[in-house]
């Protein structure tokens, strides 16, 4: 049996861009994948703390330390530019691998940003 265990996520980031007139996804800064784990073109499920919408998608590279946060396609008509969401992503693992998992976690400042070590 495989379950769905929670893998890492981007938390309380800012939507910096909308574009309804693109195929899909969300748009995100590379810095902001790589610290949180997650690839290109994976799943995230993406959370808005503004308005409750949740929705699922894939994940594409921006402009590295652009700090871009860009809701795509149909996604984008459920953010406004400025809302705070967190991306979320999810690996499927035996219940021995999940029994010591440890997710990934980042929190980006108040500009989309890793903190500087």
């Amino acid at each position: 049996m495989l379950l769905n265990i929670f893998k890492s996520k981007i938390h309380r980031v800012k939507v910096t861009q909308a574009e309804l007139n693109y195929v899909g996804s969300i748009t995100i800064d590379p810095n902001l994948l790589e610290a949180a784990g997650i690839y290109e073109g994976e799943k995230v499920q993406i959370v808005n703390i503004n308005n409750g919408e949740r929705l699922e998608t894939y994940t594409i590279k921006g402009e590295r330390g652009s700090g871009m946060i860009c809701l795509n396609g149909p996604a984008a008509r459920k953010v406004q530019v400025g809302d705070t969401i967190i991306v979320i992503s999810y690996a499927q693992m035996t219940p021995e691998e999940a029994e010591n998992y440890q997710p990934t976690i980042v929190f980006p400042d108040e500009n989309n940003q890793l903190p500087h070590a």
